[in-house]
């Protein structure tokens, strides 16, 4: 498998295939070893040697059946949201006998779901694919989709699909959570995710006290912090602070910074670490409690303009499930 550096269409993107966002699959002509699920799941592909099933060998993906006709197999995917696609990993982790030799994917934007007069739009077209390995490849597509159709030649396993897009924002008539993943919300830099931090921005409440950001135990002066790129520029109305599932290991109290970092050139993530702490304060220092919804309003949140960036300071470590940051966007404000 591949071990290099992501590509750069990674950055600045998320997996909008991804099953923890809402992605899932609709259909697939055949699934008899491994269900079409599996290739959407977020964690790394798993292999277990004497694992078997009552049809086989277990594998960690999607994997039909050997074709004895013409043909080809292949499956479609409705995205977490719509989005603008930049590139696809198609990973054949621990196929190594059983890999499609191709795959090809081609995309449509259907909010009701494809049916038979949808038009498809290739974004790859027929590619080589090797045994074991991660494949990435480059799309300058600029068309909004809502689903991708795999297709693999002729038939075999691809453990994961990563379908790497910038999500599109949703016109609202209210406020709208700016930090949200499926908004366009990112983590760009943190001080410390010793046990994740990825599901921070993620819809819904987290699931278990691994579903969110939290930091390893702070052994020194000072406090952690974390920062997010608001989908748009914007705002800040109001702030939510879910410790959910932290009980012995929720922060003790957190604050939040913000700026405006339009037109900002060079690295931003290093740009953010040496200048986030002297961001102007949106949010002073409040406590948290445990496995609880914390909510903080106009009255306390105070105004600073439209801004692109938050941070959130957590007092002095701990865990945060989720963050999410309302608002309206300012004028003309794309990030």
């Amino acid at each position: 498998m591949s071990t290099g550096a992501l590509p750069a269409f990674t950055r600045g993107t998320i997996n909008l295939a991804a099953a923890s966002l809402g992605a899932r699959g609709i259909f697939a002509t055949d699934e008899f070893f491994g269900p079409l699920s599996r290739m959407l799941a977020d964690e790394p592909a798993v292999f277990h040697p004497g694992l078997y099933d009552e049809n086989g060998k277990w594998m960690d993906g999607w994997e039909t059946r050997r074709r004895r006709g013409p043909g080809h197999d292949h499956a479609v995917i409705a995205l977490a949201t719509p989005g603008r696609i930049r590139g696809f990993d198609v990973d054949t982790a621990f196929f190594t006998g059983n890999f499609p030799t191709a795959c090809a994917i081609e995309a449509c934007h259907a909010p009701e779901g494809p049916d038979d007069r949808t038009a498809w739009v290739e974004l790859l077209g027929p590619s080589p694919l090797g045994p074991s390995a991660q494949h990435f490849f480059d799309c300058a597509a600029d068309g909004l989709y809502s689903h991708v159709r795999l297709r693999i030649y002729p038939d075999g396993g691809v453990a994961r699909l990563r379908v790497y897009g910038i999500p599109t924002l949703a016109p609202a008539e209210g406020p709208i959570d700016l930090a949200a993943a499926l908004a366009g919300g990112q983590v760009i830099a943190l001080s410390n995710g010793h046990y994740g931090h990825q599901r921070l921005l993620a819809p819904g409440r987290g699931v278990n006290m691994g579903d969110g950001w939290e930091t390893s135990r702070r052994r020194e002066p000072g406090h952690e912090w974390i920062v997010v790129k608001l989908a748009t520029r914007a705002t800040v109305e109001s702030i939510v602070v879910d410790t959910a599932h932290f009980k012995g290991n929720y922060p003790d109290a957190c604050s939040m910074q913000a700026a405006d970092l339009t037109g900002s050139t060079g690295d931003l993530p290093t740009l953010v670490k040496a200048a986030s702490m002297f961001w102007q304060e949106i949010l002073p220092e409040q406590k948290l409690a445990a496995d609880r919804i914390h909510t903080f309003d106009g009255h306390i949140v105070k105004r600073a303009g439209a801004v692109t960036h938050v941070r959130l300071n957590i007092h002095p470590d701990g865990g945060v499930s989720r963050l999410r940051v309302f608002g309206h966007p300012a004028e003309g404000g794309k990030t």
